[in-house]
């Protein structure tokens, strides 16, 4: 087999590599957005058919101004920063 025999095999399976290779990622790239649709409309309907929004959660209000928690919780994250420095 010539020399330029083979650069023509080589070249023609380099271009039908890379062509499968493409069209797998484009085939790929179309059934992510198609299950994005689906995922978007099922989505979609489940939210319709709950229409009860949950209760927010309740914010502490004076807890965190008490000094003696303030106190315990920087001692603690000294000592700590102290056991763990590298």
């Amino acid at each position: 087999m010539a020399l330029t025999d083979m650069l023509m095999s080589g070249l023609e399976l380099m271009v039908l590599g890379m062509g499968m290779v493409y069209v797998f990622l484009a085939m790929l790239i179309v059934v992510m957005q198609g299950m994005s649709v689906l995922a978007s409309r099922l989505h979609d309907e489940s939210s319709q058919r709950h229409t009860s929004q949950p209760s927010p959660m309740p914010v502490s209000g004076g807890e965190a101004s008490d000094p003696r928690l303030i106190a315990a919780i920087s001692a603690a994250i000294s000592r700590y920063r102290t056991t763990h420095s590298a």
